[in-house]
C-alpha cells in the first residue's frame, strides 16, 4: 500500500521541541523529493521544509529557518522534521508528502499544539 505515515506530534511549551516522523511505504522512498506541510483551520497549506532524495539539500520557509530541520534515512524509509524554540504560531497539523506518479500523496497528519 502506498502511504505516508505521520508521528510525534504533541503538546509543548514555547520554547520547547518536538521531533516529526513520516514513514513511507510502497513506493520507492529513496528517488522521492520529500516535504513538510503545516495546515491550520481555513488557512492554506504551507511548505515547511523540503529535502532532496539524496538528503544534499534542503529547503525552509523563512518564518522557521534557523528553528526547524528536515532529514531523511533512506534506509528506514523515514523524514524526519526536528523542531527547536517552538512557537505559538507553529501550532497547526503537520503531515508530509510527495508526489508519486504524478500525484500528491500525503499522510493523516499530526497535530502540533504550541502552547503554555
Amino acid at each position: 500500500q502506498v502511504q505516508l505515515v505521520e508521528s510525534g506530534g504533541g503538546l509543548v511549551q514555547p520554547g520547547g521541541s518536538l521531533r516529526l516522523s513520516c514513514v513511507a511505504s510502497g513506493f520507492i522512498f529513496r528517488n522521492h523529493y520529500m516535504n513538510w506541510y503545516r495546515q491550520t483551520p481555513g488557512e492554506v497549506r504551507t511548505s515547511v521544509a523540503g529535502i532532496t532524495s539524496g538528503g544534499d539539500s534542503t529547503t525552509y520557509a523563512d518564518s522557521v529557518k534557523g528553528r526547524f530541520t528536515i532529514s531523511r534515512d533512506n534506509a528506514k524509509n523515514t523524514v524526519y522534521l526536528q523542531m527547536n524554540s517552538l512557537k505559538p504560531e507553529d501550532t497547526a497539523e503537520y503531515y508530509c508528502a510527495t508526489y508519486v506518479n504524478g500525484n500528491l500523496l500525503r499522510g493523516q497528519g499530526t497535530q502540533v499544539t504550541v502552547s503554555s
